[in-house]
C-alpha cells in the first residue's frame, strides 16, 4: 500500500530551499556581544581613560550605552545582511557585513561623532574625533566580521539541511 502526500527522497532535493525570514536575531546578538567585549577591551586602555576624561564619561553608563549601541548597530548590519543579500555588493557574506561596517562608521563619524565633538567644550576636538573613530572603526569591525561568520555559517547549515550544496541552491 502506497502511502499519499509523502514525497520520496529524489522529490525532495528537487524543492527550492527556503529562507530562513527571521534568521537575523542570532547574528545580531553575536555581533553585539562582539562590539560589546571589544568596547570592554578598548576602555581597559590609557587612552581610553583619558578619552572619557576629557569628555567626562562615566564607566558603567559607558558599558550600558555600548550594549544598547551594539544591539542596533548589529540588528541593523544583520537585518540587511539576511533579508537584502542581492542588494549588498561583495562576493561572501562577510565581505558584505564588512561593506556594512563601513558605511556604519561612515555614517556615525559624520552624523554622530564630528557634530559631537566640534560642539563641545573640550581641549583639541580634532584629537578625540579621531580617537573615537579609531574605537569605533575597532568595535564596529568586531561586530561586522562576527556577523558575517555567522550568516555565512548558518546559510552553509541550511543548504546542508535541504540536502544541497550551496551552488545547487542558487540555481
Amino acid at each position: 500500500m502506497d502511502v499519499i502526500g509523502v514525497p520520496s527522497p529524489g522529490e525532495q532535493s528537487l524543492k527550492p530551499a527556503r529562507r530562513m525570514r527571521g534568521g537575523w536575531p542570532a547574528p545580531a546578538l553575536a555581533g553585539a556581544a562582539a562590539f560589546w567585549m571589544a568596547n570592554l577591551a578598548i576602555s581597559a586602555t590609557p587612552v581610553a581613560a583619558g578619552y572619557r576624561s576629557a569628555l567626562t564619561i562615566s564607566y558603567v553608563p559607558m558599558l550600558v550605552e555600548s550594549a544598547a549601541g551594539g544591539l542596533v548597530l548589529g540588528s541593523v548590519v544583520a537585518f540587511l545582511l539576511v533579508h537584502f543579500p542581492a542588494k549588498i555588493p561583495g562576493s561572501d557574506q562577510l565581505s558584505k557585513a564588512l561593506l556594512l561596517g563601513a558605511a556604519a562608521i561612515v555614517l556615525l563619524t559624520i552624523g554622530l561623532e564630528l557634530p559631537s565633538k566640534l560642539s563641545s567644550d573640550v581641549d583639541d576636538p580634532a584629537r578625540w574625533l579621531l580617537v573615537a573613530t579609531v574605537f569605533n572603526v575597532i568595535r564596529i569591525l568586531a561586530l561586522a566580521v562576527t556577523i558575517g561568520v555567522v550568516t555565512r555559517a548558518g546559510g552553509q547549515r541550511r543548504s546542508r539541511h535541504h540536502g544541497r550544496t550551496r551552488r545547487e541552491t542558487r540555481k
